[in-house]
Parts: structure tokens; C-alpha cells; sequence
């Protein structure tokens, strides 16, 4: 098949998902293009490097309106790039993927729209891979200390830019024609926010990459994702903070991304619970995977998290998951088999966590079942057949 590919996203699990995905189709023999607006971030696993090609089409600035964005503590008047230059451009990529001969179309998120303009102009057989509808934003600002700091002024535009991005995010899936996502749950958000029907095809993660080494476990436990409230860091901090210091591990927390003021405000919690802290910001995949195998337990506590990665490249690397019991990591962390849920409880997530840093029999025994588990149902490989069933599916359909 010829395959068209467009995207606007940040780097992320989202882009290297889609890394995966671009790069199992050039393998299976197909044509893949790749276009996209200049927006995207092409600098982390650029698809250059395993589609046939990759087209940049620039987004100009006018004065033409705000560009405000799906990251709802960035104010949207500090954006230079307009909503009409975007959809703009967008357009102009739909209108060269339509004059060419492509079979069929697969489109990712916009990280601005979270739906992007571009489904409204493409008239090819389009799949839409929407990895998670806008959050309960009224859910994550009760948790956010910082959102609970805001003054209200600051709480009306936050409120204002919610409502306008919900509603463009509506408009734009209604011309979806066919939806996949990563999960039963995020299947469930999309049908109860959209009112819009997808299948879900399960993302699969890099076991050429995520895999074990020959290293001793030391005394840290891991965290990955963005430094922002959602991610649930402070919740994490405290629970350490509750098992006794003399086999309190170290948290190491390895972002790509932190909201501002977030990280600060993480380290002087930390500091006054006597929890030793290490952020890593943007580190490259190699010391990734180390920190992977060297650590004792991966602990994920993200809110409502539509699917996550993060638990199934440890469980890949043989490394044990805690986590709490919500979001997508239900259907990928096995309880008592590949980690243990807990609901979140600070207490009853310490107490899981002092569990599996002090049962060395247990941790081995769920290494070996994670390493066998992501292998039989979880590679880049399995993923890619889920996802070209769907792609088959579509062209009979046509």
C-alpha cells in the first residue's frame, strides 16, 4: 500500500508510538510519506529515518487570532502562531495528500487541537489514531497544588481556554470517518466525551530497545514522563515518604517535559519529607534503558493515564511495576503477576512498593514474567499486525 502520514505532535510516548508504527510499514514493504507542519517536533525519533519521506510544510504567523493550546497552563495569549495559520497549513497538506495516489491515509493528534484540522479537508480513506481526549481538566485542577494556587483572574482564562479547545476538539472529530485508540478505557472517555465509536488497537513498545542487561539492581526507584501535576509525582513523594528512612530508596524521575514551577515546587516537597530526589530532563534512550534495569521497581502514578508505555518498557527491561489502579495500565500491569495495583493511597502504595524492595524472590519472579509477557503480546511487531488489520478493514470498507 501507499500510505500518507500526518501528524502534529510533541516528543513524547505519542511520537514514539507512532515511530513504531511508521517504521513496522516501511518494513512490511509499504510506501509510507510523512507530512507534516512545522510545528511538529520532528528532532526527537524523526520519521526521516524510516519513511520514504518527510515533508515539512511551514505554519506562517499572522495576527490573525491566538494559537491556545491543549497544555492548559500556557496562557493563550503568549502564542504568536494563530489557529488560522494552523488550520491553514493543515489544509494545504490534505489538498497535496488528495491530488496524489494514496491508498489510504493515517493521521495522529495535533498537539494544539488535540483533532486535527486536517481531517476536516482529507478525503482519502483516513484512519484517526486518537491516543486520549482532553483530560477531566475539573478533576486534575482539584488535585493540582498549583492549580489550587491560581488566582481567579488566572482560573477564568484557564476555564475559557478548557471550553474553547473542547468544543474546536469536537468539531474537528466529527469528520473522522474511522478511530482507533490505545485502550478499552480511553475507548470508554472517547464514546462518553465525543459520542464517537473506535476500535482499539493496543501499541506495542521497542524490545529491541527496551530489554534486560547484566546489571545489579541499586537502590533507586523509577518515574518517566513529563514533570507536570498530572503525572502525580507529589502523590509519589509522599508515599515514599512514609517508608522508613533507612530503606527509603532514592526517586529518580526522568521528563521530557516540566511545567513551569512544577519541578521546584517537587523538589522542596521532597526535601522537606526527607526524600532524596533526581530529576533527569531529556536524556537520550541509551541511559534510558540503563536507569530501566538498574532500578529496583518502576512506580507510575499518572492520572487517568489513557495508556502509558512506561509500565511495559520496564516490565521489557525485567523491571517490576507499581502502580496506582486507574487509566490504562489496568490492562497492561498484571496484578501479583508482572506488579501490584493499588488504589491511590499513599499508605497502601507505600506498603505495595516496601513489599516487592524487600521480597527479592517476588521482584525476580515478576522480572521473568514481565520479560515473557511483553514479548508474547506487546512488541512493536504485535502491534503493527493489530494495526494493519484495521488498515485492511478500512480498504474493504471503502
Amino acid at each position: 500500500m501507499k500510505i500518507a502520514v500526518f501528524h502534529n505532535l510533541p516528543s513524547g510516548g505519542a511520537k514514539r508510538a507512532l515511530y513504531g508504527y511508521v517504521d513496522y510499514l516501511d518494513k512490511e514493504g509499504h510506501e509510507v510519506d510523512v507530512f507534516v507542519p512545522s510545528t511538529a517536533n520532528e528532532e526527537f525519533l524523526s520519521l526521516k529515518n524510516c519513511a520514504n519521506s518527510l515533508k515539512i510544510f511551514p505554519v506562517e504567523k499572522t495576527s490573525r487570532g491566538y494559537l491556545y493550546s491543549s497544555l492548559k497552563y500556557v496562557p493563550p495569549f503568549i502564542k504568536s502562531i494563530s489557529l488560522w495559520d494552523l488550520e491553514k497549513t493543515q489544509k494545504e497538506i490534505a489538498e497535496e495528500i488528495n491530488s496524489a495516489d494514496y491508498d489510504l491515509v493515517f493521521s495522529e493528534q495535533d498537539q494544539f487541537t488535540m483533532t486535527p484540522f486536517f481531517l476536516k479537508y482529507i478525503t482519502k480513506p483516513t484512519v484517526y489514531y486518537c491516543p486520549q481526549p482532553p483530560r477531566t481538566e475539573a478533576i486534575l485542577e482539584a488535585i493540582s497544588q498549583r492549580k489550587r494556587e491560581l488566582n481567579p483572574l488566572k482560573r477564568l482564562v484557564f476555564n475559557y481556554a478548557d471550553n474553547k479547545d473542547l468544543k474546536l476538539d469536537k468539531a474537528n472529530i466529527s469528520h473522522a470517518k474511522y478511530v482507533l485508540t490505545n485502550s478499552y478505557f480511553t475507548r470508554e472517555s472517547i464514546l462518553r466525551l465525543y459520542g464517537v465509536n473506535s476500535y482499539v488497537s493496543y501499541l506495542g513498545i521497542d524490545t529491541d530497545l527496551f530489554q534486560p542487561q547484566e546489571c545489579a539492581d541499586e537502590n533507586f526507584v523509577l518515574s518517566v514522563g513529563s514533570c507536570r501535576p498530572s503525572k502525580g509525582y507529589d502523590f509519589l513523594i509522599r508515599s515514599l515518604a512514609l517508608i522508613d528512612t533507612e530503606i527509603r530508596p532514592e526517586l529518580v524521575i526522568v521528563s521530557n517535559f516540566s511545567e513551569p514551577g512544577w519541578e521546584e515546587y517537587l523538589k522542596n516537597l521532597a526535601s522537606s519529607l526527607d526524600v532524596k530526589l533526581d530529576i533527569l530532563n531529556l536524556i537520550d534512550d541509551e541511559k534510558l534503558v540503563s536507569l530501566y534495569n538498574r532500578a529496583k521497581l518502576v512506580l507510575y502514578t499518572p492520572y487517568l493515564e489513557p495508556f502509558g508505555l512506561v509500565p511495559l518498557e520496564a516490565l521489557s527491561c525485567g523491571t517490576p511495576v507499581v502502580a496506582v489502579k486507574e487509566g490504562g495500565v489496568r490492562e497492561t500491569v498484571i496484578h501479583q503477576k508482572t506488579g501490584l495495583h493499588t488504589e491511590r493511597d499513599e499508605t497502601l502504595f507505600a506498603e505495595a512498593t516496601l513489599k516487592l524492595l524487600t521480597d527479592d524472590d517476588k521482584r525476580k519472579e515478576i522480572s521473568k514474567n514481565g520479560i515473557k509477557y511483553v514479548n508474547g503480546y506487546w512488541t512493536l511487531k504485535h502491534a503493527g499486525d493489530r494495526l494493519s488489520w484495521h488498515l485492511n478493514r478500512l480498504l474493504l470498507k471503502k
